[in-house]
């Protein structure tokens, strides 16, 4: 195989990093942050997602953008080449199935959850969310998601905003790596964080509001969410719960372990900065995460339903605070149904950019391995892949209240994210070798990194991940996979949800061996 390939590039550095954190900034930022650090502790959660993200969340950064680029300027934009690039043995190739099988799985599910943001900006735009108190408001969302018993939005809403929205994500793939994902992140980005902006300045100018809670009486207003955000519990710290909490946030802000920030930064050449890109992507996630996703939920939510509400909204799930609490908050709003109007389109609006720049990354791995391992086009194979994507994501609409989805978002989504990122660190660090990854996150950088972070991304990363994954394994895979109290109607459903996966990983380690054989016909690396 030849050592540099020729393959499609980036248009323009600004477009490259938007895409980057585009694929970073997700649902997550705006749902699932604020509900851990509510559920938390508040401050007591910042101070070790701090420390995450310094000793796991940049790292892994590094080497996802040194893995990628690695694999790319030798014709492979997905883990599978990549490590059997770095590592010439053949369970390498193998191995890499994970940044396979994971964003597929993700993508599925997650463009479910997308269409669920679409249909609440057309449910704002129409006005069909104002006058609801919170059970009129939850019975609105619960109706919507679970199709077994019955909606009041008619059971083919929810599909065709699914439709929509997965024709959305792969007309963009369609286009290719510049006309489609690139324009889409210099676009979709900047209308992200301008709606963000006007939301959270109107979140922080609120006046304070007088509540009454468990029989007692409180005034608090935006000041109050951002005290309670950043004041911790010092004795709080030492509970385990609070750290994998803030190190799993780390894993889903920044999408590591998951397999698309590789086949991003495999379209990069060895002239292309690292150091400095990976930084700013980093930074730029932060930015949407912390100043705007934490100042935006928390105070509007503090304000509105006081401290302890709040922590009753996030023991709710992320979910319940986006698409039942904020709907509320924008309908105490002073200005009326315009300005309910108003905000429920730019919340949800921002959350559907959110979803969708994310949500084409995880194409990407799946639509590169096809492209240079079979020679489909970018078109055909995307739209074959928009087939799938409907075809298995209507099992999740249907069943989704029955566990389905929660199956492929624990082993996929949550768990998985870990044995990938831990595989792909002792791959590039251990044995590709340190010296040779530090060389090569330096190839062409704009920007020294500070030479402590070499011990950090050889010992510190790679023991936070495996202690991480015993922990997990411990405390949550185990008593998920004996499906611990789960109501045994739902036993079967998630039963099914698992052989499906497993169909999917064996159905692409099939697509690995088939390829690696045609490479060895055509005089290629077995």
């Amino acid at each position: 195989m030849a050592e540099t390939v020729q393959r499609e590039q980036w248009g323009s550095r600004i477009g490259l990093i938007l895409a980057m954190a585009g694929n970073a900034v997700g649902l997550g930022n705006f749902l699932r942050f604020p509900r851990q650090a509510v559920d938390n502790g508040g401050g007591t959660f910042m101070i070790p997602y701090f420390i995450a993200f310094l000793l796991v969340g940049i790292p892994l950064m590094w080497i996802e953008w040194g893995v990628g680029r690695y694999g790319g300027v030798r014709g492979q934009g997905s883990t599978p080449g990549m490590f059997d690039a770095l590592w010439k043995n053949p369970v390498a190739k193998y191995l890499g199935v994970l940044g396979l099988f994971m964003p597929i799985i993700v993508l599925i599910y997650y463009c479910y959850i997308e269409s669920w943001t679409l249909a609440w900006t057309f449910f704002s735009l129409t006005g069909q969310t104002q006058g609801l108190d919170q059970a009129g408001m939850s019975a609105f969302f619960k109706s919507y998601v679970d199709l077994q018993n019955g909606s009041i939005h008619g059971f083919w809403v929810p599909f065709g905003f699914f439709f929509a929205t997965v024709a959305v994500n792969f007309w963009v793939v369609s286009k290719g790596l510049t006309a489609g994902i690139e324009k889409l992140a210099k676009i979709g980005m900047p209308i992200l964080f301008i709606f963000a902006a006007i939301l959270v300045v109107r979140v922080l100018t609120l006046d304070p509001v007088t509540i009454t809670h468990d029989g007692i009486t409180t005034t608090q207003g935006p000041m109050d969410g951002l005290r309670f955000m950043y004041t911790p519990d010092w004795s709080a710290l030492g509970s385990p719960k609070v750290w994998l909490a803030a190190t799993g946030q780390i894993f889903f802000t920044l999408s590591v372990g998951m397999g698309s920030l590789q086949a991003y930064a495999s379209y990069l050449t060895k002239k292309d900065d690292l150091t400095l890109s990976g930084i700013a992507t980093a930074a730029t996630n932060e930015t949407a995460e912390v100043v705007l996703g934490g100042s935006l939920a928390i105070p509007a939510v503090v304000t509105f339903f006081g401290v302890a509400g709040a922590v009753a909204v996030a023991k709710g799930g992320s979910f319940d605070l986006g698409f039942i609490s904020m709907p509320l908050v924008f309908n105490s709003l002073p200005g009326g149904p315009i300005v309910a109007t108003g905000a429920g389109i730019m919340w949800f609006g921002l959350l559907f950019f959110a979803g969708i720049t994310s949500s084409v990354s995880m194409a990407t791995p799946a639509l590169a391995f096809v492209e240079e391992n079979f020679g489909w086009t970018r078109k055909k194979t995307a739209w074959s892949l928009a087939a799938i994507t409907i075809l298995l994501g209507c099992l999740h609409i249907v069943y989704n209240t029955r566990g389905f989805l929660d199956e492929w978002d624990y082993w996929a989504g949550t768990f998985g994210l870990v044995i990938l990122a831990l595989v792909e660190t002792i791959i590039f660090v251990w044995i590709f070798g340190p010296d040779n990854a530090w060389r090569e996150l330096h190839e062409g950088a704009a920007w020294q990194i500070p030479k402590f972070y070499k011990p950090i991304i050889t010992y510190v990363t790679p023991l936070f991940l495996l202690i991480m994954m015993i922990w997990w394994t411990i405390q949550d895979a185990i008593p998920t996979l004996l499906m611990t109290g789960v109501p045994a109607e739902n036993v079967p459903v998630k039963w099914a949800s698992r052989g499906l996966m497993l169909l999917i990983l064996v159905f692409e380690l099939w697509l690995i061996k088939k390829a690696w054989a045609k490479k060895a016909l055509k005089g290629g690396t077995a």
